[in-house]
C-alpha cells in the first residue's frame, strides 16, 4: 500500500476534511470535525488510527507493526506502520473502524447532521 491509496481512501469517507493543523508534515484527517486519521507524509509510510481501547490491545498483541499511537493518547490511538506485514484489506479496515469510532462518539445531533449529508 502507498501514502496516495491511504490518503484517497480517508477522503473518499463521508464528510471527511483533512488539514496540516500540527504542520507540513502530517495530514490529518476528520469527520464532522473531529480527528480520525493522522498521516505522516514524510519519513517511514504510518498511520495514526483511533481504536476502542480493546481492539487497540489485541492489534498490538497480533501485529508487531501496530503500536501505541505516537504522540497520542495510547489508550485509544494506534500507530499502524505500513511496511508489508499487515494486508492492505486490513489496513482499511483499521481506517474503517477509526473512522466509526470518531463517528460513534459525536453528538446524536451531529451523527443526524452526517447521516443527512
Amino acid at each position: 500500500m502507498d501514502i496516495e491509496t491511504i490518503k484517497d481512501y480517508c477522503a473518499a469517507k463521508k464528510a471527511v476534511t483533512s488539514d496540516f493543523p500540527f504542520g507540513e508534515d502530517t495530514l490529518v484527517y476528520r469527520v464532522m470535525g473531529k480527528i480520525f486519521a493522522l498521516l505522516p507524509i514524510r519519513g517511514s509510510l504510518s498511520i495514526n488510527l483511533k481504536c476502542d481501547p480493546a481492539f487497540a490491545e489485541i492489534l498490538r498483541q497480533t501485529h508487531p507493526a501496530v503500536t501505541p499511537g505516537y504522540h497520542m493518547n495510547k489508550k485509544h490511538w494506534n500507530t499502524v506502520l505500513i511496511d508489508g506485514s499487515i494486508s492492505d484489506d486490513e489496513i482499511l479496515d483499521f481506517i474503517d473502524h477509526s473512522y466509526d469510532v470518531v463517528v460513534k462518539g459525536l453528538s446524536k445531533a451531529e451523527r443526524e447532521k452526517l447521516k443527512a449529508i
